[in-house]
């Protein structure tokens, strides 16, 4: 599996993978570390907002607790009032009597004026001498029917908090039921407190959230939104599961829009029913602000991501563009073109690469130069070789027939006792013998002399005391190996020279030393000399690039030779005044051994 997935990953390209590259370091981590911020943060804006409601409706539930506790109060001084019960229960002779009754006490006056908790008061009692347009109702059988004021006589003890409209302003308030006993007669009035609706409004309209005080019955006595007052939860489409909820933290619809739903509830002291505080917000209103970071967030995430895969774009396809470069241009050496030379900035690795590119072509071209002249030379070389066996051997009509001659002559003189005359024809076969074996191949130093020695004793046997000869030659230089017949075409130059000075005779020395990492090698006669006019036309004939037809092997062939098998500087030196002499000096690396 591992092994499939890097093939496919080398067969993409290096541009490609790059991009691929950003998009799994870059773009993944942050869509990962994004997803996850957003969640926290969507999670962190529910519980604050949730902590908040909570903060909220704690601090509505206590306020409005200290608003309808003042009711409660003034409920408990007016059950316990013996004037009151005593102002109830008296029957009146006549509206003046009503008139100063009331008069007399101003007690409910009073805690309308202290107390704004409270809007109004009522006391309902079955009297029919009293006036109606005061705190102590005569009730009328409309009141008598109505559910809140029988269930007030039915539970006798206890407080109950009814959503209620008052009879004279005809607005509905959120109202403290209970009944007072009056006197000793089992005679009960009902007391009504009606709670200030616009302090509890006031108290809801300062939150920021939707709020709402709902009674037992599922009416909305105060809330900060105007369309839900004097409604009931019925009529904002809630979920009825959730009416029946006393407390705690719900998830709802609230005209389509899903909400989270606050409700904690209300019972004072003393109750039988209370209210519930209900604190409604959408979820969108919850992450609108968090929405709002994350849009912008993820705005400039994109515009960074856009602006980072162009630039990784543009350094992947100036990468590419450069490997592109260097892969053509390796297509053309490899098709012969060695001429090309790449030209890529920068010293990174591609600019490093392209560098030692030019450098390995150049080597290349400069490696096919020298096999091309080593093979040309190598050509040359093996053509003068030829040229010496074929004119060494044109003159050879039967070489065994010669040989055998030679032998022969060589016996009867031993014979006869000429013993001189047999070696000199032992030294003249040996050394036609030797030039008729030459070959290519270079042979060792040792075997080049024995030949030269042969030719000068032969030509010593010929001028005797006319011709003297002497080698210096390093004994370790003996193994050096040579190209053939290198050194005798100087030998014989040297004795055709010095014997042009017929007084003295010819007089020639073979050097051979080493100097430093090559073989010096120094050919010396006592001639009369070469002229300057006479040197200059040697010289040309030895760098003429044409042989001459009938020309004899010589200087020239030795100095092509030298030039062809150990390169340009190793060619003949000629050093020669009229009157003094001639030496020819060559020098070769050492090798071979």
């Amino acid at each position: 599996m591992w092994h499939r997935f890097v093939t496919l990953l080398n067969d993409i390209k290096i541009r490609n993978k790059l991009l691929l590259s950003f998009l799994l370091a870059a773009l993944l981590p942050v869509l990962l570390v994004g997803g996850y911020l957003t969640a926290e943060m969507r999670q962190m804006a529910f519980n604050n907002a949730m902590e908040q409601a909570s903060t909220n409706v704690d601090r509505i539930k206590k306020r409005t607790e200290e608003v309808i506790r003042v009711s409660l109060d003034i409920s408990y001084r007016l059950s316990n009032d013996a004037r009151l019960k005593k102002l109830a229960n008296r029957h009146y002779e006549s509206v003046y009597d009503v008139v100063e009754a009331y008069r007399e006490y101003p007690d409910m006056r009073e805690y309308l004026r202290l107390y704004k908790e409270i809007s109004n008061i009522r006391l309902y009692t079955d009297n029919a001498t009293l006036l109606n347009n005061w705190e102590l109702i005569n009730a009328s059988d409309e009141i008598k029917d109505s559910d809140w004021y029988r269930h007030a006589l039915k539970h006798e003890s206890l407080v109950s908090w009814r959503y209620i409209e008052d009879e004279r302003d005809h607005k509905k308030y959120l109202s403290l039921v209970r009944t007072i006993e009056l006197e000793s007669l089992k005679k009960y009035g009902v007391l009504v407190l009606n709670v200030n609706a616009n302090m509890l409004n006031s108290i809801l309209n300062q939150e920021t959230f939707d709020t709402m005080i709902v009674d037992d019955q599922d009416n909305i006595v105060a809330a900060n939104r105007d369309d839900w007052k004097d409604k009931k939860l019925t009529d904002l489409s809630l979920d009825r599961n959730m009416m029946t909820k006393r407390s705690g933290t719900f998830e709802a619809t609230l005209n389509g829009v899903p909400s989270k739903v606050l409700i904690d509830e209300l019972k004072p002291v003393s109750s039988e029913n209370g209210v519930r505080i209900i604190s409604v917000f959408s979820i969108g209103s919850i992450v609108k602000e968090p929405n709002k970071i994350i849009r912008l967030a993820l705005t400039v995430i994109v515009i960074s991501i856009i602006l980072a895969f162009l630039l990784i774009y543009g350094v992947s396809s100036l990468f590419s563009r450069r490997m592109l470069r260097l892969s053509r241009h390796i297509n053309r050496v490899g098709l012969g073109d060695f001429d090309t030379t790449l030209q890529i900035d920068g010293k990174d690795e591609i600019g490093l690469l392209s560098r030692q590119f030019n450098s390995m072509v150049r080597n290349i071209h400069d490696l096919m130069e020298e096999v091309t002249v080593s093979n040309e030379r190598n050509r040359l070389l093996e053509k003068k070789q030829s040229e010496i066996r074929f004119k060494m051997l044109a003159s050879q009509i039967n070489p065994h027939f010669l040989f055998n001659a030679l032998e022969s002559i060589r016996m009867e003189a031993h014979m006869q006792g000429q013993t001189e005359i047999a070696r000199i024809v032992r030294l003249l076969g040996k050394m036609m013998r030797n030039n008729l074996e030459v070959g290519n191949s270079k042979i060792p130093l040792k075997q080049e002399l024995e030949m030269v020695h042969c030719y000068l004793e032969i030509q010593r046997f010929r001028y005797e005391d006319r011709l003297r000869y002497e080698f210096q030659v390093d004994p370790d230089l003996e193994a050096l190996y040579v190209p053939p017949l290198i050194i005798q075409p100087l030998v014989e130059n040297a004795v055709v020279h010095g014997l042009d000075n017929t007084a003295e005779g010819a007089a020639v020395k073979v050097r051979i030393q080493r100097k430093n990492n090559a073989a010096e090698f120094t050919i010396t006669d006592n001639g009369i000399g070469i002229t300057e006019e006479k040197m200059d036309k040697i010289m040309r004939t030895l760098e003429d690039t044409e042989e001459r037809e009938g020309e004899r092997i010589g200087l020239r062939n030795v100095h092509v030779r030298l030039k062809l098998t150990y390169g340009e500087p190793c060619g003949l030196s000629i050093h020669s005044r009229p009157g003094s002499g001639t030496a020819i000096s060559f020098a070769i690396p050492m090798e071979g051994g």
